[in-house]
């Protein structure tokens, strides 16, 4: 458990302390910004390759106990509705330019950012979320609930980076869009364009899911869903 916490701690800390502070700036300042994101890439690479380890290792150890069972129930309320979103955000945030990303000041708010400015991070948030708490084990609690924090928190951090290094970009984005899903729409500051997001982003997400779904026990030792349901 002790690599696990770790490797945790590693990842939490290049994310936290170094992407979208102040500390950045500086160092992008010096080495210019595609050293920067090269290298930030490679850390964060090594981190994550360090945490699936030290959680497959915690994950057998008789040190890995339950901290709490959130029940069957549960899970199959909320297993299929929850992971399916989470796709639905995270496949076309990474497939879509993002205004807030580096490198991507032009592209257009559109499709899911609509939504939300971060859909991969509320994607990540929803994937980890519903993965810490069906396990409720203390490595996944460590494992999960690490990519949790970090995608919380760096919402604030993006949007910090961008008010900070782009202003006047800034003002627009944020008149447009929303961190929380659905506010900007809510608000009147923008609408919902069901064309713009059931494109080949969606057919994509869609495909991802089902193969996740398919594949996931012979990927990760475990059903995507409980495996009461195929005996029905």
């Amino acid at each position: 458990m002790g690599a696990l916490l770790a490797a945790a701690g590693l990842f939490l800390g290049i994310h936290l302390f170094v992407s979208g502070t102040r500390l950045r700036d500086v160092i992008t300042a010096k080495t210019g910004e595609g050293p920067y994101l090269g290298l930030f890439a490679l850390s964060s690479l090594g981190a994550i390759v360090w945490l699936c380890i030290a959680y497959n290792h915690a994950s057998a150890s008789e040190a890995n106990t339950v901290l709490f069972d959130a029940g069957l129930a549960f899970r199959h309320i909320a297993a299929l509705p929850v992971m399916l979103i989470a796709f639905l955000l995270i496949v076309p945030g990474v497939l879509r330019g993002n205004p807030t990303s580096q490198g991507q000041a032009q592209a257009k708010i559109d499709g899911v950012l609509r939504i939300t400015r971060h859909p991969f991070l509320w994607g990540v948030m929803l994937w980890s979320g519903f993965h810490l708490i069906a396990m409720g084990t203390q490595a996944a609690v460590i494992f999960f609930g690490t990519f949790f924090l970090v995608a919380a928190l760096g919402i604030r951090a993006i949007d910090g980076k961008v008010k900070r290094q782009r202003p006047q970009d800034w003002t627009e984005i944020s008149a447009r869009t929303s961190a929380i899903p659905f506010a900007a729409i809510a608000e009147r500051r923008n609408v919902f364009a069901a064309r713009e997001y059931f494109d080949w982003r969606f057919l994509i997400a869609a495909a991802v899911f089902a193969g996740f779904a398919l594949f996931h026990i012979r990927l990760f030792s475990a059903p995507a869903f409980p495996p009461a349901w195929f005996s029905l």
